[in-house]
């Protein structure tokens, strides 16, 4: 099979540039955005997306939605996978996130396209997973809140981290350029006064 052409790229070092600055939406309406979808949700028309099973739905997960994914994942509209992740605290037991999560991963690396990751009080396992998979494929931390230690360990592990209207403002110093996205997720905040207020903390 052959591959869409993509409306992102990454290169060595290990720079990902997508084709707006907002990586990460659930707002449908928004345009210049990466529209976050469901596999059972339709692609919008001119729209681009990330389609992915969150982990609080993996409790009832079914071969069609199975099929859904795995059918749009490789569409030239959809230039990310996700999100997807694991949750201690919300969804299914940990193994069956974690075997959802694995195909997430897998179609990332199949279709060439980054990884949107929603990680709740899960951490270690999603490092270990990483350090064991081993993948070629960007896997991003999207709305992170965390503080600068847990923040320097993904760093250290090939992470990058995406921030929204609340994060961190230790950590929103700490982050590499070519390391830190922006996203508005369920905000309602616009997208440039998001990055202007991380901007605040950061170094010129």
């Amino acid at each position: 099979m052959s591959l869409p052409s993509l409306g992102w790229m990454w290169t060595r070092p290990r720079t990902i540039m997508f084709p707006c600055s907002n990586i990460h939406t659930h707002d449908k309406s928004l345009c210049n955005a990466t529209i976050n979808i469901y596999p059972h949700e339709q692609l919008i028309e001119g729209a681009i997306h990330s389609v992915g099973i969150h982990p609080w739905h993996t409790i009832d997960i079914d071969n069609s939605t199975i099929e859904k994914l795995s059918s749009l994942a490789f569409n030239s509209q959809v230039i990310a996978i996700g999100e997807t992740g694991l949750d201690a605290l919300k969804g299914a037991p940990i193994e069956k996130q974690i075997d959802i999560f694995k195909l997430h991963i897998s179609l990332s690396e199949q279709t060439k396209k980054p990884l949107i990751i929603h990680c709740v009080k899960s951490f270690n396992e999603l490092i270990a997973l990483k350090k064991q998979i081993r993948p070629s494929m960007p896997w991003i931390i999207h709305g992170f809140r965390g503080k600068p230690q847990l923040a320097r360990q993904l760093l250290d592990n090939g992470f990058y981290i995406s921030l929204g209207e609340k994060f961190n403002t230790e950590t929103a110093a700490i982050i590499p350029t070519n390391r830190l996205l922006f996203e508005t997720d369920e905000s309602t905040l616009n997208i440039n006064t998001i990055i202007e207020n991380i901007n605040r903390y950061r170094d010129p």
